[in-house]
């Protein structure tokens, strides 16, 4: 919490990567979970403990992990909305830490509607949403791809429509 308070500074430190990403998930859960008394879904987690902490803006990466967490949560909530009350749909939002050879990655999934193929090349667009008028402004992704390439990583998407969408980022371990 106090991560998330504190301005950015902008300068790296060594940060541990699974307790960042554990802390954005609970803090998005939960400010969902305020917003929308409604609002339910489950989330798993499966990190990777051979991770050594990581030279990060731990600020930054967390604006980028509760932007990814915060549409995620969002998206498993209008699948559940607009099912007919047949089907029965928990939720699922999953994130994932794995250690590769000179770099780390981070997979946030989620099983809501996926985005549609057509726009999938625009989402990392400033001002480009695919949420109604109002509640979102376009910026998140934008600024979430910014901040990855900053840190010398990269940002990608894999989606189906009707099953979900996973965002993967990878970032560097030395830097």
């Amino acid at each position: 919490m106090l991560q998330h308070s504190k301005q950015t500074t902008g300068i790296k430190e060594p940060t541990d990567i699974n307790a960042l990403c554990d802390e954005y998930l609970r803090l998005s859960y939960h400010g969902m979970r305020a917003k929308d008394k409604n609002f339910n879904a489950d989330f798993k987690t499966d990190f990777d403990n051979s991770i050594n902490k990581i030279n990060i803006v731990p600020q930054d990466i967390g604006r980028v992990l509760l932007n990814l967490y915060n549409n995620a949560f969002y998206a498993v909530s209008v699948k559940r909305k607009n099912l007919s009350g047949l089907e029965d749909l928990t939720g699922l939002v999953t994130v994932q830490t794995k250690k590769l050879t000179d770099k780390i990655e981070i997979k946030v999934s989620d099983n809501g509607n996926g985005i549609p193929q057509n726009i999938v090349d625009k989402i990392f667009q400033p001002f480009f949403t695919t949420k109604p008028t109002g509640e979102g402004t376009g910026l998140g992704l934008s600024l979430s791809y910014d901040i990855i390439k900053t840190h010398g990583g990269e940002i990608k998407v894999e989606t189906k429509e009707g099953q979900g969408t996973t965002f993967i980022i990878q970032l560097p371990t030395t830097v």
